[in-house]
């Protein structure tokens, strides 16, 4: 497990300040190393500790001319270092330095999103505790079909962010892995001991195999992960935006004081924060698309990928994060609207009761589809005529005939449709469940 991680800002990760600034200090690990293997000397290493140092400005100014960021980068920190800038670097090639570091910042980003899954996961835990036993309907293909609760509607969604936080996790450690093996990666002016040493310093693993970069399908698994949990903050919103409609109204988003709806109706409250949600998981979905795209790179390396990682690195992160702290918040200013459930779950006449009925009159002997032939009839009835299924069931001779009285009231007790929840929260949560 990773540990716990204190968040800053997930913005701040991704400037140039800070990309340069991990830049930097992949180039130091890879000196110290040199220093360590006897190449550098103690006093040419201590000078370079001592100043190394870069002015964003002066690195953007540099690439003006050399059109190449890595070389601005090392000019701008050479003009700081002096004499000793000439072990800066040595033996390395551009991508040993960005994909390094590159590591080491969506390291940094999995861990931000780590944590906010981490609160997420409590607050839904707590929604799930909190609703455990609160009788709902459930839908399938938007109709009605049996009762379920609100606290396995949100213990399912509970689960389900489990698994994100494992393959997050996952991705974390695939992409935690660095490479200082030169041009072509076959160490040509480096050595596999320079990698480990400086590799070390920076807690990253090392790339076994490598060419002139890191190949793509470690990030590539990264940002697949980011857009499956994307995917499932996606899911719960699109729930909770079903459940906020207007003729179901089971949940509502908080509506602070002065807070307005609509330019035009002035009665409007509408599942914002939902829809914003599900919106922003079809850009991390697209930019997971990217990074596989990604993958086929020509030979030892193109460039093709570069473009498209300072697009997607900083934006799919930033997303994810924003996107785990609103549906927090969301979450915990959700009301819950047990009244308008227990109206909804009569609204289709008690038809949910069908498959008790059913397997009532087979138990009772009948043919499976005489049973649910007779059962059905009674169902359209109900429909058409807007009449209360128990009612109907009792009315109707044949059914009536084969279910006493005293067997039908218990059929009809819609606390039967959550007599296993303690067991389903237990099998979620453990045995404290």
């Amino acid at each position: 497990m990773i540990e716990r991680y204190t968040r800053p800002q997930m913005g701040a990760l991704w400037t140039l300040e800070h990309k340069f600034q991990t830049w930097l200090q992949v180039e130091l690990a890879v000196c110290e190393a040199w220093c360590e293997l006897g190449v550098i000397p103690a006093e040419a290493m201590a000078a370079i500790r001592a100043t190394a140092g870069f002015d964003v400005a002066r690195i953007l100014e540099l690439e003006e001319t050399t059109r190449h960021d890595v070389i601005a980068f090392l000019t701008a920190v050479e003009e700081r270092v002096g004499e000793a800038a000439r072990y800066i670097h040595l033996g390395c090639t551009s991508s040993d330095i960005v994909d390094t570091a590159n590591a080491l910042l969506l390291r940094e980003a999995g861990r931000m999103i780590r944590q906010g899954l981490v609160d997420l996961l409590a607050t839904l835990k707590e929604v799930a505790l909190a609703h455990k036993g609160r009788l709902c309907m459930g839908r399938t293909h938007g109709i009605h079909a049996e009762p379920t609760s609100f606290g396995l509607k949100m213990l399912g969604f509970y689960a389900e962010f489990t698994r994100h936080m494992a393959r997050l996790e996952a991705a974390i450690a695939a992409v935690a892995v660095g490479k200082i093996s030169g041009a072509v990666g076959t160490y040509a002016f480096l050595s596999p001991e320079v990698e480990r040493l400086a590799l070390d310093r920076l807690g990253l693993a090392v790339d076994p195999i490598s060419t002139q970069i890191v190949q793509r399908d470690r990030h590539a698994q990264f940002l697949t992960a980011l857009a499956l949990l994307a995917g499932g903050v996606e899911r719960l919103c699109v729930e909770l935006r079903h459940l906020q409609r207007t003729e179901v109204l089971e949940v509502e988003e908080g509506f602070a004081p002065g807070q307005k709806g609509s330019s035009a109706m002035p009665h409007k409250k509408n599942p914002i924060s939902a829809e914003n949600l599900a919106g922003l998981a079809r850009l991390v979905r697209s930019n997971s698309l990217a990074a596989m795209e990604n993958t086929a790179l020509w030979h030892e390396r193109d460039i093709s990928h570069s473009s498209v990682e300072r697009v997607i690195f900083p934006d799919s992160t930033i997303l994810v994060d924003y996107m785990l702290h609103r549906l927090r918040r969301l979450l915990e200013g959700l009301r819950v609207i047990p009244e308008h459930m227990e109206r909804n779950l009569m609204a289709s006449y008690g038809l949910f009761f069908s498959q008790r009925v059913l397997l009532a009159l087979v138990d009772a002997g009948w043919p499976r589809q005489r049973a649910y032939e007779a059962v059905q009839r009674v169902a359209m009835a109900c429909w058409s005529e807007r009449r209360l299924f128990p009612d109907a069931v009792r009315a109707d001779a044949a059914i009536a005939a084969a279910l006493p009285s005293a067997v039908l009231d218990e059929l009809f007790d819609p606390r039967f449709y959550l007599r296993h929840e303690d067991a389903i929260y237990a099998r979620v949560l453990g045995g404290g469940a």
